[in-house]
């Protein structure tokens, strides 16, 4: 197989993973704090967590990008520009911290320790970002996001990232038999 043809495969399992991912949005999404009913859980990062497994960090990022935007101009469009934005930084990040340790330690202790980091980074991420842009987006005072952090920001990220990481460590090594075929 040329190597033009190893790029076009990637490329396409790269689009199914994409549009898997908009599919789970579309079919799952729903508030888990009571208190801050704007943040949604959706299962959209599996797939793009798996991609970041399978093809490395910047594929994980490609796919953020990509998804973020077809979900925040159809699905999502409630949260605008700032949806998009968000979305990108969230998974984003945890593409990039969970991507870089899995790239380098390819076991299954290796993705552990790659899915915990990408939790915890996602998270801290999210804690930072929702103070500069939550003000922005709702016209909230940055006074009373700060407030949201331990009660709804905080636990919603923990909760999201964590149910993500875990659904793909049960199912990367199953999917990545065909994704590397």
């Amino acid at each position: 197989m040329t190597n033009q043809q190893n790029k076009t495969q990637k490329l396409a399992k790269m689009a199914m993973l994409a549009a898997i991912s908009l599919v789970l949005v579309l079919l799952i999404h729903f508030p888990i704090i009571p208190s801050a009913a704007f943040l949604e859980y959706d299962p959209a990062d599996i797939p793009i967590f798996i991609g970041t497994f399978a093809f490395g960090p910047a594929a994980g990022v490609i796919l953020t990008v990509v998804v973020s935007v077809i979900q925040g101009t159809t699905v999502s469009a409630g949260g605008q520009i700032w949806g998009i934005i968000m979305h990108i930084i969230a998974t984003g990040s945890f593409a990039v911290a969970a991507g870089n340790i899995y790239k380098y330690n390819k076991t299954k202790k290796g993705a552990i320790i790659a899915l915990l980091v990408g939790v915890i980074v996602m998270t801290v991420v999210m804690c930072g970002c929702n103070l500069i842009i939550t003000p922005i987006y709702t016209g909230m005072p940055r006074e009373a996001v700060m407030a949201m952090i331990p009660t709804a920001i905080l636990p919603f990220n923990l909760i999201k990232a964590g149910i993500n990481a875990v659904v793909t460590f049960i199912l990367y090594k199953r999917i990545s038999k065909f994704l590397h075929k």
